[in-house]
């Protein structure tokens, strides 16, 4: 049998690196890289995405396009990790676990887009509301995250964790032009019919995400209350092996959320609090993880076996 070759392009940043150390032992493809003196070599970059069966991109979005658009072998299968294709119609969205049909589709697909980060959470939490009809897709949506500061890449390893790190801003929120690229991404794929309110930020530790959703009952279609949506939740995601969710009266004992709790894992853990007709949906995962690495793995494992 003949091992897929697969081919990380950009394998020294913060998601490529986590790529590569997590294939580098695997027994079932061959992993190609560039050395250092071709990594910017447009002709080697070109040679090595045409020859292999699976490519990885880890680049900056306009990178990510070039890389795409260099591809001349019809046989090139791709997951983009940028976020330069995360709403083409001619792309996969990578969230195998988002509906029943999503996985079979990744399997066979040939261009797939790595999901974001902080919409693994936002999507992971309101599709399955909005497809039951249990939250109208025209509500309201506000959605307030907090990443650890390797969501920024190497640029945020180095301002934490560099000579200057003494001077990091120990918490910092962003994207306050209200049109952070995350929006259309979230909208799409949850099946808002309007534009979401999204706060992102980032804290002074390296890894991990928190992400909420507040509801208001009385907003909501008559008779949802927290117990429905929590069933929902856990009715669509039983037996997957990369989303959990917590048994309601665990979360209710819960006095603060951790978003750390999940590094070093590919896990997405979600949870839903109640009280006085306030309901607040939450998301705990690692953003190297399920929100970067382990989601590509996790897409290319998938598209292997569809070989």
């Amino acid at each position: 049998m003949t091992l897929p070759v697969v081919f990380i392009d950009g394998d020294q940043g913060t998601t490529g690196l986590q790529i590569h150390q997590r294939l580098l032992g695997r027994t079932d493809l061959k992993l190609v890289t560039l050395p250092a003196d071709q990594r910017k070599d447009a002709r080697s970059r070109a040679a090595a995405i045409n020859a292999c069966d699976i490519a990885i991109l880890c680049l900056p979005d306009d990178a990510a396009r070039e890389a795409a658009a260099s591809i001349e072998n019809p046989a090139v299968r791709v997951i983009d990790a940028s976020s330069a294709h995360r709403t083409h119609p001619d792309w996969v969205y990578g969230f195998a676990q988002m509906s029943e049909q999503q996985k079979t589709i990744i399997t066979t697909a040939n261009r797939v887009t790595n999901p974001g980060c902080y919409p693994t959470g936002a999507v992971g939490l309101l599709r399955p509301l909005l497809d039951a009809g249990l939250v109208p897709r025209d509500y309201p949506i506000s959605i307030n995250a907090v990443s650890g500061y390797s969501g920024k890449g190497r640029a945020g390893v180095d301002e934490f964790e560099g000579p200057d790190a003494a001077q990091a801003t120990p918490f910092q929120v962003y994207g306050l032009s209200l049109a952070h690229k995350h929006i259309p991404e979230i909208q799409q794929y949850s099946g808002l019919s309007e534009r979401p309110m999204f706060i992102p930020a980032y804290g002074s530790f390296r890894q991990g995400i928190v992400l909420t959703i507040p509801l208001q009952l009385r907003l909501l279609p008559s008779g949802v209350t927290g117990a429905r949506l929590h069933a929902c939740l856990e009715q669509h995601y039983a037996g997957s092996g990369f989303v959990e969710v917590m048994p309601m009266e665990a979360s209710q004992a819960l006095t603060g959320l951790d978003p750390r709790v999940m590094n070093d894992t590919d896990k997405l853990r979600l949870m839903v609090f109640e009280n006085a007709g306030h309901v607040l949906l939450a998301a705990v995962f690692d953003n190297l993880g399920k929100g970067a690495a382990g989601a590509a793995v996790q897409n290319l494992d998938l598209m292997i076996a569809g070989v």
